[in-house]
């Protein structure tokens, strides 16, 4: 992680809890696109297209739009190098996501067929899935807004903090790379993050609340990650 040292949460005990259904009333929706290329930093162009063609979603709490990475991102631990002038490839495999209440599903999937302007790259938006939050012990999320002035323990502390106003103790976290989002009305500062050893129920939670403001340009968002194990690991060249 550039050369960082990177400051954990770490606590082993945890209780056990029985079998959890993972509930359906927020789910993620995600599209097909067609779009070869998009900027880097797209959080306000993509933010104002889909909120344009949906305006419901700004009334909905548990409602969000996740940015789009290509393979070339890599997991979210690494920086780019020109984040201001970068473009990122895409591939047909490539999903546009939506965190949606169900009830909002039909309402959601009306975007299918619909072209979105990004910057002046042409977003076409093609079919769509419907897939359920995840109940995985690992979350994480590529941006949780943040101040530029904080430390990374200081970070951490934070998000300990907010997870509690949710009923989420915090046993292992992982802060990782910062990153500035620009916006007309000035930068966003965020830093992403890692939260691990989580309960079924407490994941689920996790997702649908998400963690600080910003939930409708990609921040707080939580995905399924395969573990801290991994990003220790080195990237194969």
């Amino acid at each position: 992680m550039n050369g960082d040292r990177n400051v954990m949460f770490w606590n082993e005990d945890k209780d056990k809890q029985p079998g959890f259904v993972i509930p359906d009333d927020v789910v993620d929706i995600a599209y097909r696109i067609g779009c070869p290329t998009i900027p880097l930093d797209h959080a306000h162009t993509l933010s104002t297209a889909i909120r344009a063609a949906l305006p419901w979603l700004d009334d909905e709490e548990f409602s969000g739009i996740h940015l789009i990475h290509g393979a070339a991102s890599g997991n979210g631990w690494f920086r780019p190098e020109d984040v201001e002038n970068e473009l990122l490839h895409l591939s047909k495999r490539t999903r546009m996501r939506l965190r949606v209440p169900k009830r909002r599903l039909e309402e959601a999937q009306a975007l299918s067929g619909q072209t979105l302007d990004v910057d002046g790259h042409p977003l076409e938006v093609g079919r769509s899935e419907t897939c359920m939050l995840s109940s995985l012990p690992t979350l994480f999320s590529r941006y949780v807004i943040t101040r530029e002035d904080l430390d990374e323990a200081e970070f951490l502390q934070q998000a300990a903090e907010q997870m509690l106003e949710i009923d989420i103790p915090c046993r292992k976290m992982l802060g990782g790379i910062t990153h500035t989002m620009s916006f007309p009305e000035g930068p966003v500062f965020t830093r992403s993050l890692m939260v691990a050893d989580l309960e079924p129920e407490q994941s689920v939670r996790l997702q649908q609340h998400g963690l600080g403001e910003g939930r409708m340009i990609g921040c707080g968002l939580f995905m399924p990650h395969k573990g801290i194990d991994a990003v220790k690991k080195p990237q194969s060249k």
